[in-house]
């Protein structure tokens, strides 16, 4: 397809003077080129091609950057980015160097705000409306743009409620209702209300309220006005928002300009709270993507003409694989395990297990304080959850993970997908921290396999341990060793000894080890697969320091606060005084990029891992070299 007109689009200020049937062929020559762009370099696709025809309208409205536009999650932000300037860029799409896929305050001015993490557009956005009144810049406008799977979440209502009582903004909330998140979304607005006023439950609490409250007519009339109040807001979502203070506009469609526009003109114009739900479809245009929007949320290269293709050789077994197959093998050897995630059912693991055990299956929407705690209650109450989150989004639940779950000392096992660095997504959804957060709470024990057999050992000793337990993992695979089927756990804080040496012990944290192995062989030092960050093999590591001048541990998590740390804080507890090199993640958010080349970047490859040591220890060289000589003449 030409891209003519889309060519001639270096910034918003060129769609001001189009007409309406050339934004119209702007939009099919938009969303041409965004599944073209994608398909040779990977990234989100669905949520992508069902924003078009709204960014087109949004960018030619209002008046960008000066007005703040801030997309929630920002999966669906390609089309603004190819509007504003970074159409070229498109090629460097999530690649080492290149642009986000993501929105991005350093890369363009055009990018408000950013995100990566859903339901936070209507709190910046508010941040910025009070920003702007503080400062005087009365004729500044300011949008949010959030889906309905982010509306889940309690940071967006209670953004709205704060908004509601903030006098003297002007606030344009835009609801975009695709009916699909990642996972199909818990508790969508629009699903909620038509189940609720649709469903047994409400007719059945109905007649028992009735006949309840039939020989006190006073209640019962307030009952009545109550219920018809509220039957109004279930039936009007209007009615909702306007309760908060908005008024609200809609549904409009979101692919038609001739209704967008001028709607969105209207409420530019009207400031103060402005509420805009749009219905839009994930993969608008493109057939494929239509009929199978998660297939298409973010997919790698492939061909647009013929679609995603099944891989002609079998791939090695992810560790989100083997969590899935474990989660299913465990369930069926015990009856008390649930599972819960916060919206993530596809990309953590568990379609399988929601399909075998759809009774013990528990997706809370996107609402990761609301998960942990919910776990806890199970927990409590005699059941075993497990909560499989990633690990950039334990990050949210924080507080409840140490006061709802540690502090109680309850049993959820807590599954951390995407532990360490994530590729092409970047800083915004990189694990470097858990390791840090995790091991400075009380009772809670902190786990990393080396590889996927290890992941499931580990997974049986966490699930077993009765008190909160974690175990994280990376994204993709690992070496392709076979992860078993065992349900037998292994001694919690045990470590193993891989490789046994002379002077300098390495000490390995998760996936590094496979590398630090390489490096160990070179350097004829001694590898210990450490298994537990928390409780640390105590009684193994006081044996090392009796035998061993010099330490090095690895892991792929950030240095401070990490494995190394606990390492010297253990040496310090014993009067152990021994040279140890930290080796882990800079104090710095690292961009995104190919995993394994960051990795090695960053000296996390058997490479750089040796000559770390080598550097740190100059006079090792000559011992390993010693060695040599005296076993060749031996």
């Amino acid at each position: 397809m030409s891209f003519s007109l889309l060519e001639t689009i270096q910034s918003p200020a060129d769609l001001k003077p189009l007409e309406r049937r050339q934004l119209k062929q702007l939009a099919q020559e938009l969303r041409a080129f965004i599944l073209q762009s994608v398909s040779r370099t990977g990234g989100h696709l669905s949520s992508n091609l069902g924003t078009v025809e709204l960014t087109v309208a949004l960018h030619r409205v209002f008046n960008t950057p000066e007005d703040r536009l801030v997309w929630d999650v920002g999966h669906q932000s390609y089309a603004h980015k190819i509007l504003t300037g970074r159409r070229l860029d498109m090629a460097t799409l999530r690649q080492q160097g290149g642009i986000s896929g993501f929105p991005k305050r350093s890369e363009s001015p055009y990018d408000a705000f950013g995100t990566a993490h859903s339901s936070t557009s209507i709190s910046a956005v508010l941040g910025m409306a009070v920003a702007a009144r503080q400062l005087g810049k009365r004729e500044r406008r300011h949008v949010a743009v959030i889906g309905d799977g982010a509306m889940t979440a309690g940071q967006a209502f209670e953004a709205l409620n704060n908004a509601g009582v903030t006098p003297d903004i002007d606030m344009l909330v835009i609801l975009n209702d695709n009916d699909m998140s990642i996972s199909p979304p818990v508790g969508a607005l629009n699903h909620y209300f038509a189940r609720l006023m649709s469903g047994g439950f409400y007719a059945a609490a109905k007649n028992v309220g009735r006949a309840v409250l039939q020989h006190v007519p006073p209640v019962l009339e307030l009952a009545r006005r109550f219920e018809g109040h509220a039957k109004g807001m279930m039936a009007r979502p209007a009615t909702l928002f306007e309760e908060l203070g908005f008024n609200y506009v809609g549904p409009i469609d979101g692919h038609d300009l001739d209704a967008l526009i001028p709607t969105l003109e209207n409420l530019r114009s009207l400031g103060g709270l402005q509420f805009l739900h749009v219905v839009t479809r994930k993969g608008q245009g493109y057939k494929l993507a239509e009929a199978d929007p998660v297939l298409y949320h973010g997919p790698g290269k492939f061909d647009p003409e013929v679609g995603i293709q099944a891989a002609t050789t079998p791939a090695k077994q992810s560790f989100t694989q083997v969590f899935g197959q474990w989660l299913c093998d465990m369930a069926q050897a015990d009856e008390k395990l649930v599972g819960v995630t916060p919206a993530m059912r596809e990309g953590s693991g568990m379609v399988e297990f929601h399909q075998r055990f759809p009774q013990r299956y528990f997706d809370v929407g996107i609402a990761e304080q609301h998960a942990v705690t919910f776990a806890a209650g199970l927990a409590a109450e005699g059941l075993k959850p497990v909560l499989a989150i990633y690990s950039t989004f334990l990050q949210r639940a924080y507080d409840q993970l140490i006061h709802d779950v540690a502090l109680q000392n309850l049993d959820v096992t807590f599954a951390l997908d995407r532990a360490g660095l994530v590729g092409a997504d970047g800083a915004t959804h990189a694990g470097n921290y858990d390791i840090a957060f995790l091991r400075c709470v009380p009772n809670m024990v902190v786990a990393t396999p080396s590889d996927e057999h290890e992941a499931r050992l580990l997974l049986n000793a966490c699930y077993h341990y009765p008190g909160p337990a974690s175990v994280r993992y990376p994204r993709g695979a690992g070496t392709g060793v076979e992860a078993g089927n065992s349900l037998a756990p292994v001694p919690i804080g045990k470590a193993r000894v891989l490789r046994q040496g002379r002077h300098l012990a390495i000490l390995g944290f998760g996936t590094r080890v496979p590398e630090a192995l390489k490096a160990a062989q070179r350097l004829d030092a001694t590898l210990v697969d450490m298994r537990f960050v928390k409780p640390l093999d105590a009684e193994l590591l006081n044996e090392l320091a009796a035998d061993h001048s010099f330490f090095a541990t690895v892991e792929e998590a950030a240095v401070m606060g990490g494995a190394g740390g606990a390492v010297q804080e253990h040496f310090n507890s014993q009067g152990i005084t021994v040279p140890l090199l930290q080796l882990g993640l800079p104090d710095r958010f690292i961009d995104h990029g190919d995993q394994s080349g960051l990795l090695a970047q960053l000296g996390l490859d058997a490479k750089g891992i040796e000559a770390a040591i080598l550097q740190r220890f100059p006079t090792l060289k000559d011992l390993v070299q010693k060695g040599v000589s005296q076993q060749a003449a031996s």
